[in-house]
């Protein structure tokens, strides 16, 4: 073989295994700035795991916990007292339930009065929404005693007890702009202006808004049933 010839497959075989190595470096290289960048984001995992084990957002969590279940409990225990709905008392009842809850909304009524028909539907309507206040009514008819004592001269009247005591009264429609057709808000905005209701929360006001859509769908579904 001419020397020359094997001197220059050496040399090329040498440029080769130089090229192979700088391609095995190259090729390092990029794995490990891969992994250089991957290594803020496997940190960021370990931060989020350290952050759901810290104990003082474990202690946020409980306490969160803790006030839910005693607001439930609270709800219980006034649905127990007959919060939660709108319900008819008798006049021996009378005393019991004005002094047996912080706030009571009571409607002396006629049986045979369509204005007291109004007030009714919409004391009904806000008895479920505002569990921190009772709703009663009571016939003024088989009341005559504590007609006299409470001076009730007008039907409606909507009488407001805070801890047994009566601090206001809706007489009549006056509050309503004397329309009949006053809408439940506005006797709502009345309530919560005279402090017998409490300012709802957004998330019971989000509640409301969805049930009262669920209505109309069932409403509507109703109709359409009705139709076929």
């Amino acid at each position: 073989m001419d020397p020359d010839s094997v001197k220059s497959t050496l040399s090329n075989l040498a440029f080769g295994n130089v090229i192979a190595a700088a391609a095995r470096d190259l090729q390092k290289e990029m794995v490990a700035k891969d992994k250089a960048q991957a290594a803020p984001a496997s940190h960021d995992e370990v931060d989020l795991d350290e952050l759901m084990d810290d104990p003082e957002l474990e202690k946020l969590h409980a306490e969160r916990i803790a006030a839910l279940k005693k607001e439930a409990e609270k709800r219980e225990v006034l649905k127990s007292q007959g919060h939660g709905e709108y319900r008819e008392i008798t006049e021996g009842d009378f005393l019991g339930e004005v002094t047996g809850s912080e706030k009571v909304i009571c409607h002396f009524y006629h049986r045979e009065f369509y204005r007291c028909k109004i007030m009714d539907k919409h004391l009904k309507a806000l008895a479920p929404i505002y569990v921190g206040t009772k709703f009663v009514k009571l016939d003024a008819e088989n009341a005559p005693f504590f007609v006299a004592k409470l001076a009730i001269k007008t039907l409606p009247c909507v009488i407001l007890f805070k801890k047994g005591i009566a601090v206001d009264r809706l007489v009549g429609f006056q509050d309503l702009r004397s329309k009949d057709d006053f809408s439940t808000r506005a006797l709502e905005n009345i309530l919560k202006m005279k402090g017998i209701i409490d300012e709802k929360k957004k998330d019971d006001d989000d509640d409301e808004e969805s049930e009262s859509k669920n209505r109309r769908v069932r409403s509507s579904t109703a109709q359409d049933s009705d139709s076929d």
